[in-house]
């Protein structure tokens, strides 16, 4: 008998106990990631009552993927227009709550008489929060339609771009025992370039891609096709020193934006709960007993701190960054947790020998801890927030509630503040590109020049004329590219004069990038010459088509980047309309809901639950603000307007399943094909088919007639019915077989 490998045995064992645990747990009403949670502990190597699996290394590598299909789903639903949306508030309440927990983390640490750097090092490993613990927690609880899911989403984005900060500020202080500024500067940097290089070429490229190739895509190509650029986006992340979660959760969130990007969230959505099951399973086996018996006071108390410090940290957060007390209060307790950054942290510290050895296991305690309880923290939210209402004075309420409006009032007055944006965001994006075509030509065309035996001087000059060549539209750009929107709005409120100042700035850059560049390649007098001859000769000479030029790229990048199709999609995300506490949410129509084709004036929608739909996408079809004489049918996309309440209770009536249980107590037909004699005594005798209501009393079709000897397939409906007629009906056997 062929021998089976181990990381096989070990999966059929994981899954197996998994799926037998969490269908108690769904018995029990009990979220699922906390049976998966209990099912790793009963199979880990730490207890022994249960058969446990033979090696970690298989167990490891499927968790990994698993983290890698999450945050690529979660960047499918979390696009980048809805990153820069929520940005504002998300980073606020994020820098503002991971500073908080630092601090709370490291004070905790020297009071328990920590050493400095187990301090600083419990400071990070109880910063980061788990995506993958807080969005599987919400896809359980049915609470991703809720208002302040939108600012928490943000919130766990930026955490982890900020982790990979943390990282790297955490090794250098281990290595060098102090802070380096410069160090961090380089990082922060270093992290923005690759975000913005990644989302231009990814809007550049992958729309335009999808399209020319939409006819060639069904799901099998299109999975494959996306789960390869997923994992080649990780290999790449990975390799210039960021996390694969990272990489996963960009390319997601750039397929977004494409035409396919519902489709391929459909698709990867199983994928990602098998992987994602497997992850949350190898946390719980994580779990070691004995540790949980020598130190169950430490771990309470730094979950008491966890717990504590982030909802306190992200509440406060939040209502700085002008949202109301009680979304603050429903994102600051989802958000009380510690996850798989946390491991990352605590494992750096272990591999470089800084810390003490029991930071790790305490680690993976305090993040059990805080998963059991993160469920009951959301659904209590709610709760404590009607108790806050009474207990806090109502001037502090209205007071909260002013501050909300009027952040929104001057969030929603900023057409000047936002053209500087995509002003300096415009600069911005071009200088990485220019950055980008150099870093491509010095680290991997000019180093495969000089391998295939090229002399040096005539590779480094081929070299230098492809990268001048390649970043001329964007530099001309850069340097003189004009937008009209933003000289205008400057004429508008009087400060024409800045126009000046900006391009003499744009200019500076422009040419400073290019004496960098050059410089790089040849000695300085011919750098000098070399970028006096780009900005005199090409900037003036060429300005015309080098103008062409980039508008073509603009361009393409702007539609991809709006087209109509993502439009729609944007619109598939929930939208706050403060400062009142309703927002707009998706909801999909069941294919056997029993409520399917009734008109809406019939259903009540509005008098029964208080919503309002607004749209309703079916297929490539939009029906914006339906009528009453509109039906939802089965996989409609209905986007509705009202308050978290509401909307619950709409979810309820959407997810209703009467129709399974009718089907269930009700006896199926039994369809086939059966045959009927036209006798003398028949009342059918003379009377023609649509006469004789056949449709309706066999619930079927006359799919053939035989009269003396002939045969009609499939006869019309005005045909005559006489006597001796042989009959092919199909439809309830029953009900045929009754027809007299």
């Amino acid at each position: 008998m062929q021998h089976l490998p181990t990381a096989i045995t070990d999966l059929a064992l994981i899954l197996g106990t998994a799926g037998f645990v969490t269908l108690l747990f769904k018995k029990l009403k009990q979220p699922i990631v906390l049976g998966y949670l209990v099912a790793g502990f009963l199979v880990g190597p730490k207890t022994s009552m249960f058969p446990s699996i033979s090696g970690s290394e298989g167990v490891q590598l499927w968790a990994d993927i698993g983290v890698i299909f999450l945050l690529f789903a979660l960047g499918l639903e979390f696009s980048f227009k809805k990153l820069l949306r929520v940005g504002g508030a998300s980073s606020i309440a994020a820098l503002f709550e991971v500073t908080c927990m630092i601090l709370f983390g490291f004070f905790t640490g020297k009071l328990l008489g920590w050493s400095f750097m187990d301090s600083l090092f419990l400071g990070g490993i109880l910063s980061i929060s788990s995506t993958s613990i807080v969005v599987r927690t919400l896809e359980e609880l049915g609470f991703k339609n809720r208002r302040f899911v939108g600012v928490l989403f943000g919130i766990l984005v930026i955490e982890d771009l900020v982790a990979v900060l943390l990282l790297v500020l955490l090794t250098t202080v281990a290595v060098t025992r102090n802070f380096a500024g410069m160090e961090m500067l380089y990082s922060s940097l270093k992290l923005a370039f690759f975000l913005s290089l990644w989302f231009v070429t990814g809007i550049f490229l992958l729309p335009s891609f999808l399209k020319r190739v939409q006819k060639l895509l069904n799901e099998e190509t299109i999975l494959v096709v996306a789960v390869g650029l997923c994992l080649l986006m990780v290999v790449f992340a990975n390799n210039v020193g960021f996390s694969s979660a990272l990489g996963a959760f960009i390319t997601g969130s750039v397929l977004a934006e494409t035409i396919e990007g519902e489709r391929i969230h459909h698709l990867i959505t199983p994928l990602k709960n098998l992987f994602s099951a497997v992850f949350f399973i190898s946390v719980g086996m994580l779990i070691d007993p004995v540790v949980l018996q020598e130190h169950w006071q430490l771990i309470l108390l730094l979950s008491a701190v966890v717990i504590i410090g982030k909802t306190f940290a992200v509440t406060a957060g939040a209502v700085l960054s002008g949202q109301t007390l009680k979304s603050s209060l429903q994102t600051g307790m989802s958000i009380a947790q510690i996850g798989e950054f946390s491991f990352i942290i605590a494992t750096v510290g272990m591999s470089l020998k800084v810390v003490s050895a029991q930071l790790y296991p305490l680690a993976v305690a305090v993040c059990v801890v805080t998963a059991f309880t993160t469920p009951y923290m959301i659904q209590a939210s709610g709760m404590v927030y009607r108790m806050l209402e009474k207990i806090l004075p109502a001037p502090v309420i209205a007071t909260l509630d002013r501050y909300s409006v009027i952040s929104f009032s001057l969030a929603s007055n900023k057409e000047y503040r936002e053209q500087v944006r995509a002003y300096v965001l415009k600069i911005f994006l071009n200088s990485v590109i220019v950055i980008a075509v150099f870093l491509l030509m010095s680290r991997v065309v000019l180093p495969f020049m000089l391998e295939r035996q090229m002399e040096e001087g005539s590779a480094k000059f081929l070299t230098l004329s492809l990268t001048l060549i390649a970043s001329a539209p964007f530099l001309w750009a850069l340097a003189f590219g004009r937008t009209k929107h933003f000289d205008a709005l400057l004429a508008e409120q009087g400060k024409g004069n800045h126009n000046y100042v900006f391009l003499i700035s744009r200019i500076m850059i422009a040419v400073g990038l290019i004496a960098a560049m050059v410089a790089q390649f040849v000695p300085g007098l011919w750098a000098l010459g070399i970028t006096i001859w780009m900005v005199v000769v090409v900037g003036y000479v060429f300005a015309t088509k080098l103008k062409e030029i980039y508008q073509w790229f603009e361009n393409r990048f702007l539609s991809n980047l709006t087209d109509d199709v993502q439009k729609v999609h944007a619109k598939k995300h929930s939208h706050t309309l403060a400062p009142w506490d309703g927002h707009i949410t998706e909801f999909a129509i069941p294919s056997e809901a029993p409520y399917v084709g009734q008109p809406l004036h019939e259903l009540g929608v509005r008098e029964k639950f208080g919503v309002t739909i607004a749209l309703i996408e079916r297929g490539r079809k939009r029906i914006a603000a339906p009528k009453g004489r509109e039906s939802l049918m089965p996989h409609d996309k209905v986007f509705v307007i009202g308050t978290d309440e509401q909307l619950m209770r709409f979810k309820a009536f959407v997810d209703s399943e009467e129709v399974v249980s009718s089907l269930q107590v009700q006896e199926t037909p039994e369809y086939s094909l059966e045959q009927y004699l036209v006798r003398e005594n028949s009342v059918f005798v003379e009377k023609s088919i649509r006469e004789c209501g056949l449709r309706e009393k066999t619930q079927g079709l006359v799919v053939g007639l035989e009269r003396e000897g002939r045969r009609i397939l499939n006869p019309d409906a005005v045909e005559v019915l006489k006597t001796g007629d042989l009959l092919w009906i199909v439809g309830d056997r029953n009900k045929i077989l009754e027809l007299k």
